[in-house]
């Protein structure tokens, strides 16, 4: 049976950014933030909790600082669209789902051909960043329960599905989907996932799921 389904993690996947390590450059400390998100994406902290602890060092960031960052420094991933476009010939729906923000979800859905994205929603209040995120926040079992509900909708099984992601937060879906690809992955990623992609092009997904 041929993948209906497509489900896609988006930082340091889908775009080549991490956005909250480039919002906090935005206040300089980048350093600071990434080295959490690297923990945290390597499966050596709570997701969740590294997630509300770096939102909060962004409490008082401009909203406008939102849109600077997206015009100014994210960048799809070679293939991205090529991907999507491919995908869509044959019938297959894709889904962003990100630990990130809806904010950039809604746009890289967009530039890049996503039929649906959900994310996590970040708190502004008087044209600030409140330092909050609102709850529930979407990790790695939101992620898997995403890819369920759309099976579900679909009426497709789990061979007929593929995901793709880099970090921790991934490999619930990623173990789930018949396709479940690691795609520059952090180590235990990589040792987890069915499939490989060293590179980064996403036209390469098009290889594993026999539509190239």
């Amino acid at each position: 049976m041929s993948v209906r389904l497509l489900i896609a993690d988006m930082d340091s996947t889908i775009i080549e950014n991490e956005c909250i390590d480039e919002l906090a450059d935005a206040i300089g400390i980048k350093d600071k933030v990434a080295a959490i998100t690297e923990r945290a994406m390597r499966g050596d902290l709570d997701f969740e909790a590294a997630l509300r602890e770096r939102v909060a060092m962004l409490r008082g960031l401009s909203e406008d600082a939102l849109q600077q960052v997206y015009d100014g420094r994210i960048r799809l991933t070679r293939g991205a669209r090529e991907m999507t476009d491919a995908l869509h010939r044959h019938g297959v729906k894709c889904v962003l789902v990100s630990g990130g923000f809806t904010f950039f979800t809604s746009r890289i859905a967009e530039a890049a051909g996503f039929d649906a994205h959900h994310a996590n929603t970040l708190e502004i209040e008087d044209g600030k960043l409140t330092g909050r995120v609102a709850e529930p926040i979407l990790g790695a079992d939101a992620k898997l329960a995403t890819l369920r509900r759309y099976a579900r909708e679909l009426g497709i099984g789990t061979d007929q599905i593929a995901a793709v992601g880099d970090g921790a937060n991934d490999l619930p879906m990623i173990r789930e989907a018949g396709f479940g690809i690691g795609f520059c992955a952090k180590p235990r990623v990589a040792e987890a996932a069915g499939y490989r992609i060293d590179e980064r092009d996403l036209t390469k997904v098009l290889d594993i799921v026999g539509l190239a």
